[in-house]
């Protein structure tokens, strides 16, 4: 198994525990040489947030890193990350971010990529199916999410 595959089965067990907490299963580790430095997963629902997607919830678990910890860090996370969660990459200088899969939904991969961070997309089957399989179990729960910022893309 790749390095990659390893840090995304980290980051699909913190969607699972999303899952479990009765939310949206969407998981996210942060790397830093090598190692995991925090973990975060989807808590728009547990949470009752507006803002607390996978990746930024990895983030703020990281705690306040200097410039040199961030350029040194890959966010690998189970579902292609929204405008918001690409922007706090962008923000702190995360120069990579590893994308289990994006065929459910397109998030802003083209505002990484102009912004310098390389975009890798592994499309792991298993973070499609855990995704697909709440969202047919729970379509009211992501429509209702998409319909918060007026997005009514239909999910592939």
């Amino acid at each position: 198994m790749t390095q990659d595959n390893c840090f995304m089965q980290e980051a699909i067990k913190e969607a699972q525990k999303s899952l479990k907490e009765g939310g949206i299963p969407i998981g996210a580790v942060l790397v830093k040489d090598d190692k995991i430095i925090s973990r975060g997963h989807n808590r728009l629902i547990q949470n009752d947030s507006v803002v607390l997607h996978a990746e930024i919830d990895a983030i703020e678990n990281a705690g306040r890193l200097n410039y040199e910890d961030y350029i040194n860090c890959t966010l690998y996370t189970t579902l292609s990350p929204c405008p918001m969660c690409s922007g706090a990459v962008i923000l702190y200088n995360i120069p990579k971010v590893v994308i289990g899969e994006n065929t459910t939904l397109m998030g802003a991969e083209n505002l990484l990529e102009m912004n310098d961070v390389e975009v890798v997309v592994l499309n792991d089957s298993r973070c499609r199916d855990l995704f697909l399989r709440f969202l047919e179990e729970n379509p009211e729960v992501w429509d209702d999410e998409l319909a918060k910022v007026g997005n009514t893309t239909e999910v592939k």
